[in-house]
């Protein structure tokens, strides 16, 4: 991502804010919904200079539609809302960090979180069903969790 120029929709986001931040050449950034306090992550959206502002200002994460190509507020028609703790930047200016106490699921399909129903990796270290169990069942290594070195 780079530093793009302001995008065509209006925004009433401070102007030092959209200079700082390095949007997609769509004029986007990523956005990530995190609990407050547990730290679990919620869901990944996307912001344009306005969604960041609307999300600032009023409490309630605004994310735009890439597929619908309009605003929407995290809660409107589900009733699952998003209600803002903090925002930040990443060190890059690429990328939004919202820290939100979420109402009920924050996955379109239902579920708590859009990262429950894929998991590719349930704990690091924990070697079943990965291919490290099976380098360390090749060497001999069944149940240690440490896959084989080549020395």
């Amino acid at each position: 991502m780079t530093s793009t120029p302001m995008p065509s929709r209006p925004s009433g986001l401070d102007p030092e804010i959209a200079a700082r931040l390095r949007r997609g050449a769509d004029g986007l950034v990523p956005a990530v919904a995190q609990q407050y306090d547990t730290g679990e992550v919620l869901m990944l959206g996307w912001m344009d200079d306005e969604a960041l502002h609307r999300t600032l200002t009023t409490g309630r994460c605004t994310y735009w539609s890439r597929s619908r190509q309009e605003y929407w507020v995290k809660g409107d028609t589900s009733g699952h809302f998003q209600w803002v703790k903090s925002v930040s930047l990443d060190c890059d200016a690429d990328t939004v960090l919202v820290k939100v106490d979420q109402v009920g699921a924050a996955c379109h399909t239902g579920d708590r979180t859009c990262f429950d129903a894929d998991v590719l990796l349930k704990e690091a270290g924990d070697a079943q069903g990965t291919e490290a169990a099976g380098a360390a069942d090749a060497a001999g290594d069944a149940g240690s969790g440490v896959p084989a070195v080549d020395q």
